[in-house]
C-alpha cells in the first residue's frame, strides 16, 4: 500500500488557497468532480493531528498535552501556538495580565500570596 500524504493548503504559485475539486475511491476507481469543501485539519502533519487529538481529549488540559508530549510546559505550549498558527489561528499578542498571573500560579512560578499581592 502506497504512503498516504498530506494535500496542500495553499498554491504553490500563487500562495492562495487551493480548491478541492475531485475526489476518487481507491478501491472501485468511482470518481467525482465538482467543488467541495475543504478540510483544514487534513493538511495537518501526522504530528500536529495527535497534539490537536491529545489536547481536546483531555479538554484543553495543557498539563495533559505537556505529559503526553514528554515536554517541558513551555515546549508543549509552543508546540500548540505553532499548530494555532499553521491552522490560520491566531493567538492575541499578549495574555491580559489577570490570565498571564494566574498562568504564572498554576505552573508554579508563583505561590498564591504572591498573586493576591499582585492583584491588589
Amino acid at each position: 500500500m502506497t504512503q498516504q500524504r498530506s494535500a496542500p493548503r495553499d498554491c504553490p504559485v500563487c500562495g492562495d488557497r487551493l480548491a478541492l475539486t475531485r475526489l476518487s475511491c481507491g478501491a472501485c476507481g468511482t470518481e467525482l468532480s465538482g467543488n467541495f469543501e475543504s478540510c483544514d485539519f487534513c493538511s495537518l502533519s501526522p504530528d500536529d493531528r495527535e497534539v490537536l487529538r491529545v489536547f481536546l481529549a483531555s479538554r484543553g488540559n495543557m498539563k495533559d498535552l505537556e505529559r503526553h508530549l514528554g515536554v517541558s510546559y513551555p515546549t508543549a505550549r509552543a508546540r500548540f501556538d505553532g499548530l494555532l498558527a499553521r491552522l490560520g489561528i491566531d493567538r492575541p499578542a499578549s495574555p491580559p495580565p489577570k490570565v498571564d498571573l494566574l498562568e504564572q500560579l498554576a505552573r508554579g512560578e508563583i505561590d498564591v500570596d504572591e498573586a493576591m499581592r499582585r492583584l491588589g
